[in-house]
This record gives C-alpha cells, structure tokens and sequence, in this order.
C-alpha cells in the first residue's frame, strides 16, 4: 500500500522557520522524483518545490527561492521542506507528491505528472 505522510506542520509568526517532512512507503522511493504543492482556500494547488531521485537537481517556485529548500534522503524513504523567512502568504495546505516519469525541470510544476499524494498538512502563518 502506497503511502505518503507528511507532518511538521503548525501555527508560527511570520519571520520564522518550519520543516516538513514526508515519509514514504509501498514504493521504490529512490526511483521516483519528489515534489511539494501547496493549496491555499479559495486557490488553486500550486507547486513549491521539486527534487530529482538522486537529489541531485531541485526546481522552485520564485515566490519560495531563497527561502524554502527542498531535500531528500532516500536512505530514510523521506523528502523534506525547509521553509524559511515565512510570510502571511505561505498559508496553506502542503502536499507532497511522487512522480515514476518526471525527467524534465520544465514538468515538475506539473500536477498530472504525479503518481502519489500525500494528505496534506497545514501551515498557518501569522503576522
């Protein structure tokens, strides 16, 4: 059974710093590209951040550079978000997803390439 649990989430003031993790299991976890989405209410999904299998190449959002880091250890079958520098606007539901045929940077933002999700966990961001 295919799973992705991501946690780390919570309520913290603007400025500050959170990591999410999500923990994998029922796949071959280094052979699938990973990525973070996150969805606000009222908006729609929108991509974050992506990493290759090897972790070698990551992608990102402009509105997370230099704030947010993706990262993975295919030892652990975990990904992870560091998000820095929160802003008001970072609110949101964030979901992490698992893509088998993702080989291009160009894609990662792309919601259909992805095979797997996770449930979400929420960031809330106050000011």
């Amino acid at each position: 059974q295919v799973q992705l649990v991501e946690s780390g989430g919570g309520l913290v003031q603007a400025g500050t710093s959170l990591r999410l993790s999500c923990a994998a299991s029922g796949f071959d976890f280094s052979t699938y590209a990973m990525g973070w989405f996150r969805q606000a209410p009222g908006e729609e999904r929108e991509f974050v951040a992506g990493i290759s299998r090897g972790g070698i190449s990551t992608y990102y959002a402009d509105s997370v550079k230099e704030r947010f880091t993706i990262s993975r250890d295919n030892g652990k079958n975990t990904v992870y978000l560091q998000m820095n520098s929160l802003k008001p606007e970072d609110t949101a539901d964030y979901f992490c997803a698992a893509a088998r045929r993702l080989y291009s940077g160009s894609a990662y933002p792309d919601s259909s390439k992805y095979d797997y999700w996770g449930q979400g966990n929420q960031v809330t961001v106050s000011s």
